[in-house]
C-alpha cells in the first residue's frame, strides 16, 4: 500500500500536468484539538465501564461476547461524536483562519484547508490510534491491575489480539461514514429543492399548476456551497488516509473505498446536473495544498503500518519464537512445524492465591478438574510466582521488544527507499506532453524571431526611404 500510494501520487502529477496544459494553466499563478482528546477519553471511560457491565449481564449471549458488544457500541457512539464535532471544527477553523488575516485568497484557502484537514483527521482517527497503540498496553497484570479511579479495570484487548478490535473499529466507522456522506450529499439537496418548490407553488396560488420556465427552475435549485469543491476534496483525502494508514489491520478498506467511489461518481454527477445551480468556473493550476497533504499521509502510512505490524499484531513474537525458542531454534527455519508450542510460550503462570480481593474468581475451578486449581495462565511474558522476582519480565519479552524496534527501523527505511526510487524513476511529465511543450516553445520563439526580424526590416526600409540609413544597423 505504501508503494501504491507513491505510484498514485506520481501518476497524479503526470495527469495534473496534462490537464493544466490542455487548459493553458501551466504558467498561471494565483494572485483546537483538546476537544478531541476529551472525546476520546470519554469513549475510553465508556468502554471500561461497559465491558464490566456486559460481563455481568444476565443474558449469556451478551455475557459471553462482552468484548465484542463493548467495541461495537463504543464505535457507534464514537461515530456520532465524530459527526457532531465536525460541525464545530468547521466554525473553529474558519474563526482561526480569519484571525490570521491572510494577505491573499490563495493563502486564506491554504490555511483554512490545512486546519480543517487536521481537525477532521484527528477527530476521525484518534480513537483508531488509541485502539491500535494504547489499548491493553497499560493494564498491569493479574494481582496488580491498574484501575480507573481505583474501581474499574482498564480495558484489555480481545484474547485473539488487538487487531480484532482495530478491524471492527475501522470497518464500522468506514461503512457508517461513507453511507452518511452519500445520504447527505444527495438527500439533503433533494429535500431542500422539494421544500423550495413547495414554497414557490404556494406563493403562486392559482397559477401554481402552470409549469415554470427552465431558467426559473434552474434558479430555484440549491446554490453550490461557499467553499466550492472543498467538501469533495476533504472527503477523498480522509478516505485516502483511512485506506492507507491502517491497511495492515483492515485489508478490506481499499475495496470498500473503491465501491464507494464508483457510487460517489454517479451521485455527484446527478447532484451537479439536477440538484445544484451551475457552478461558476474558476482557474487553478493544480489541487494546491491538498497534494502536500496527500504526500504527508503517504509518509504517515508507512510509519503507522510499521508500528501496527510490529506492535499490534503477533507477527514479531511468532518470528522470535520460531527462530529463538521453538523446535527449529538455531536452524534458520520458520515453517509451520516450528510454531509448535507457541501459544504455551506466550502465556505466563499466575498463582490464584495472589489475586486481589476484588479480583478473586467466584469458584475454585473444582467443577472442571475435580480439585481446586492453584494456577492459571494469562497472556504476557512474565516470570512465574516462585522466581526470584515474581511476575517480572522474562528474557523473551526483551527479545521480542528488541525485534519489534529493529523491524520498525528496517521496515521504514526500506519502504522509504522504495518510495523515493519510484518517485525518481517516474517522470513528472509524460514524454508526449514534454515533446508538445518543447515544440510549442520552439514555435513561439520562432514566431517572435520572425516578427522581430520583420519589424527591423520594415524600419530599415523606412529609414532608407527617408535617407537616414546607418551602416552599423543590425541586418
Amino acid at each position: 500500500m505504501a508503494v501504491w500510494a507513491t505510484v498514485f501520487l506520481e501518476f497524479w502529477k503526470r495527469r495534473r500536468a496534462v490537464i493544466a496544459y490542455d487548459w493553458d494553466l501551466i504558467d498561471w499563478e494565483e494572485e483546537e484539538i483538546c476537544v478531541v482528546i476529551a472525546a476520546v477519553f470519554g469513549i475510553v471511560i465508556y468502554r471500561v465501564v461497559t465491558v464490566s457491565t456486559f460481563a455481568a449481564f444476565k443474558w449469556a449471549l451478551i455475557r459471553n461476547n462482552s468484548q465484542v458488544a463493548t467495541t461495537g457500541t463504543a464505535v457507534c457512539i464514537n461515530f456520532c461524536i465524530i459527526m457532531l464535532l465536525n460541525v464545530l471544527y468547521e466554525k473553529v477553523a474558519l474563526l482561526l483562519t480569519n484571525l490570521e488575516q491572510p494577505r491573499t485568497e490563495s493563502e486564506w484557502e491554504n490555511s483554512f484547508t490545512l486546519k480543517m484537514f487536521l481537525f477532521q483527521f484527528v477527530n476521525l482517527n484518534s480513537s483508531t490510534f488509541y485502539i491500535a497503540f494504547f489499548l491493553g498496553r497499560f493494564t498491569g497484570h493479574p494481582g496488580a491491575y491498574l484501575r480507573l479511579i481505583n474501581r474499574w479495570r482498564l480495558e484489555e484487548c480481545h484474547p485473539s489480539g488487538c487487531l480484532i478490535d482495530l478491524c471492527m473499529q475501522m470497518g464500522i466507522i468506514m461503512v457508517l461514514k461513507q453511507t452518511w456522506n452519500n445520504f447527505m450529499e444527495l438527500g439533503y439537496p433533494l429535500i431542500q429543492n422539494w421544500w423550495t418548490r413547495r414554497k414557490v407553488r404556494q406563493e403562486r396560488g392559482p397559477e401554481r399548476k402552470i409549469s415554470f420556465p427552465q431558467w426559473e427552475k434552474d434558479y430555484n435549485l440549491q446554490p453550490m456551497n461557499a467553499y466550492g469543491l472543498f467538501d469533495e476534496y476533504l472527503e477523498m483525502i480522509l478516505q485516502f488516509g483511512f485506506t492507507t494508514i491502517f491497511v495492515a489491520a483492515f485489508p478490506l478498506a481499499p475495496l470498500l473505498a473503491l465501491l464507494n467511489n464508483i457510487i460517489e461518481i454517479r451521485l455527484d454527477a446527478y447532484k451537479f446536473v439536477t440538484q445544484w445551480r451551475r457552478p461558476l468556473a474558476s482557474r487553478a493550476k493544480d489541487i494546491g495544498i491538498w497534494y502536500g497533504i496527500l504526500e504527508g499521509i503517504g509518509i504517515l502510512s508507512v510509519i503507522t503500518n510499521a508500528f501496527v505490524i510490529a506492535i499490534t499484531s503477533d507477527f514479531i513474537p511468532r518470528l522470535v519464537y520460531a527462530y529463538k525458542y521453538g523446535p527449529c531454534a538455531g536452524q534458520g527455519e520458520a515453517g509451520q512445524k516450528c510454531m509448535v508450542g507457541y501459544v504455551n510460550a506466550s502465556l505466563s503462570v499466575f498463582r490464584i492465591s495472589d489475586f486481589e480481593n476484588r479480583s478473586e474468581p467466584e469458584s475454585d475451578g473444582s467443577e472442571f478438574s475435580g480439585t481446586p486449581l492453584k494456577y492459571c495462565r494469562y497472556r504476557d511474558y512474565r516470570d512465574p510466582p516462585h522466581s526470584l522476582v515474581p511476575y517480572g519480565y522474562t528474557l523473551q519479552f526483551w527479545h521480542v521488544l528488541a525485534a519489534r524496534l529493529a523491524f520498525i527501523i528496517v521496515f521504514e527505511h526500506l519502504v522509504f527507499c522504495i518510495k523515493h526510487l519510484i518517485s525518481y524513476l517516474i517522470p513528472d511529465l509524460p514524454k508526449d506532453l514534454r515533446d508538445r511543450m518543447r515544440r510549442e516553445k520552439y514555435l513561439i520563439q520562432e514566431m517572435m524571431y520572425e516578427a522581430e526580424l520583420e519589424r527591423l526590416q520594415k524600419e530599415r526600409k523606412e529609414r532608407k526611404k527617408n535617407g537616414k540609413a546607418h551602416h552599423n544597423e543590425w541586418p
